[in-house]
């Protein structure tokens, strides 16, 4: 049976650049269409208990630092652990890409591109500039599409996404969510295979 993935994440998100080519390749492997669902990260996270890195305790923001140097090194990805331009507000970046998802067209490359021009480049991905020359990159009109991306109906889109998310217990970003079981983080993508390949219905986190 064909069921899509889909895919809950914040476009400035390390962990949602970190495992995205690697989530795309099992989609594509698999066969399986991704639904591109950027959230209000923030939103999602009133619910599920987690705060902004500054606000964590000095030790848990020390293991951050230590992870993103760890699994960029694992992924072959090069990054900055602490650009100048983070934080930057993903919400531009994410309407572009909703918009881009509404009309058909792949996102995929253009929100790789972000991560990458965040982590590995220390750029303001909050400028629309930037993001119009990314999507340009990415084969799009970029000025037409951040343009677009301002109309009203998007950003009521990524509202019903983050409540989509926080309705089906989505922790934080990246989560693949397949046949309603949520694979929470870049490190789940293997176990996200193995249910694809092992067929094996959906667990429940709930008790009973």
């Amino acid at each position: 049976m064909a069921i899509d993935i889909d895919y809950y994440y914040t476009s400035t998100s390390p962990f949602t650049w970190f495992g995205h080519k690697a989530f795309c390749s099992v989609a594509q492997k698999h066969d399986k269409k991704i639904n591109y669902k950027p959230v209000n990260l923030m939103e999602v996270w009133k619910t599920s208990g987690a705060v902004p890195p500054p606000q964590r305790p000095p030790m848990r923001q020390r293991y951050r630092l230590l992870e993103l140097q760890r699994i960029g090194h694992y992924r072959g990805l090069s990054v900055i652990p602490q650009p100048d331009s983070f934080p930057a507000n993903p919400e531009r970046a994410d309407l572009c890409c909703i918009v881009l998802s509404q009309r058909g067209d792949n996102p995929g490359d253009f929100l790789f591109s972000v991560g990458e021009a965040l982590w590995s480049q220390d750029r303001q991905v909050a400028d629309e500039s930037i993001l119009a020359e990314l999507l340009t990159k990415a084969g799009f009109d970029g000025e037409a599409v951040v343009a677009t991306s301002k109309e009203p109906e998007y950003t009521e889109i990524r509202n019903s996404n983050s409540q989509d998310a926080i309705a089906i217990d989505v922790i934080g970003a990246p989560s693949y969510v397949y046949d309603n079981e949520v694979f929470w983080g870049q490190d789940r993508i293997d176990y996200l295979e193995s249910m694809i390949t092992s067929g094996r219905a959906p667990f429940s986190g709930k008790p009973g």
